[in-house]
Parts: structure tokens; sequence; C-alpha cells
């Protein structure tokens, strides 16, 4: 069986090279922890878009006077991510861009991993051309300057039942973003990746001639 890196940018790897999120996802419902998907209309600009890394949530709100500081603590936001950091942003509820070109500029020059925003992103040329993972609601280019404002950063989120903490991971794909909660990490990737073995084992029996019930009775996997 695969030994999880304590190393950081190596357990990040080994997450994206051998597991994905609908395995991830049935090792937290089968543990109990059955709300850690965020919505599904948050997806990945790209496809081929992956996000794996720890989660540095931003609480964004509505505002209906910028005053002086337009934007709230949005760049001490980014200020503060460290290497391997995603941005996870907990989106106001009026319609606006909370992502853009520069914000991923910012951020990957502070090498965060990727930015996951329960919200919309604009200036998606400009955004895509830095190859970089973002995964958003959507485009749409309405601008938050005088509309929302982040509010707070590196607190504990919900968004639509998942609550996020600090540090969790946070993997995302094109089936989706979950969080996996820091103390059970280790267990649920330890699972994950046993499941994924098997799955394979399955795959290949059914391909073999084996009938899908055989196959589920014999692994347990579906």
């Amino acid at each position: 069986m695969t030994t999880l890196p304590r190393e950081e940018t190596a357990r990040f790897e080994l997450v994206a090279n051998s597991l994905y999120t609908p395995v991830i996802g049935d090792i937290l419902d089968g543990l109990g922890r059955t709300h850690q998907f965020l919505p599904a209309a948050v997806q990945p600009l790209l496809p081929s878009m992956t996000v794996v890394g720890r989660a540095m949530p931003v609480l964004i709100a509505d505002v209906f006077d910028a005053g002086s500081k337009p934007f709230g603590k949005l760049t001490e936001a980014l200020d503060a991510l460290q290497p391997g950091d995603v941005y996870l942003a907990r989106r106001a509820t009026i319609d606006c861009a909370a992502w853009g070109e520069i914000m991923t500029a910012a951020a990957r020059k502070r090498c965060a991993n990727g930015a996951v925003i329960d919200g919309y992103h604009r200036d998606t040329p400009k955004v895509l051309e830095q190859n970089w993972p973002v995964f958003s609601r959507g485009a749409y280019a309405q601008d938050a300057g005088v509309r929302a404002a982040v509010l707070d950063l590196g607190v504990p989120v919900e968004i639509r039942g998942a609550r996020i903490n600090p540090g969790d991971l946070i993997v995302g794909d094109r089936d989706g973003v979950l969080a996996v909660p820091a103390e059970i990490e280790d267990e649920v990737l330890e699972l994950a990746l046993k499941k994924a073995d098997t799955e394979n084992h399955v795959r290949k029996a059914i391909e073999d001639g084996m009938t899908t019930t055989e196959a589920f009775a014999r692994y347990g996997v579906l």
C-alpha cells in the first residue's frame, strides 16, 4: 500500500496523480461526512484543470457603499497566501466577479496552488493564459468594487452546508470540489487510495467478462 508522504508537495502530487473527487467523496460519505462537496455549479474554467492544496478561506459580504476601501480586505487576503494554499471564497449574495486577471497573477506569484470561488470570475482570456487552476460558477464581468468586499480571511466558512476550516485539504477536478477535514485527512486518503486500487481491479474483472453483480459481490464497490 502507498505510504502517505508527510511533505506537503509530495502529498499534493500523490493526491493529484492517484485520486479524484468521486472516490474521495465516497470515503467521506462512509465516514459520515456527507456535506463536504461545494455546490455543483463550482467548476474548473477548463475541464483539464485540477487543484490540490490547503484551504485559505475568504469571507465575502455585500456592500452598498464601498467608502474609502473598495474590495475590503481583498489585498490582505491575497498577500496572506502561502505556498500550497488554495484561495477559497464564500461569495456575497450580489452577483459580481470575485476573481480575475490581477488576482490570478498575485496568487501565482505567492505560489498558491489555485483559487476556488463560490461565485463568478471575469477576465477569462487573461486568466486562462496564465495556465493556473481557477474554479468558479462561471464568467460574469460585473465588478465587485461597489457591490462586495472581503470581510475576513483565514476563518472557517460554510458553503451550502460544507464547512471548511483553514488548512483543510481542498481537492478539485472536473467532477467538483470538496474539502477533506484536517483531523481525518490521513484516514480519508489511505482509504481512498485503497478504493481507487480496488476500482481498477473491478473494471479489469468486468472487462474480462465478470458480471457487474459478481464484481460487486466480490469487491464491494461500484
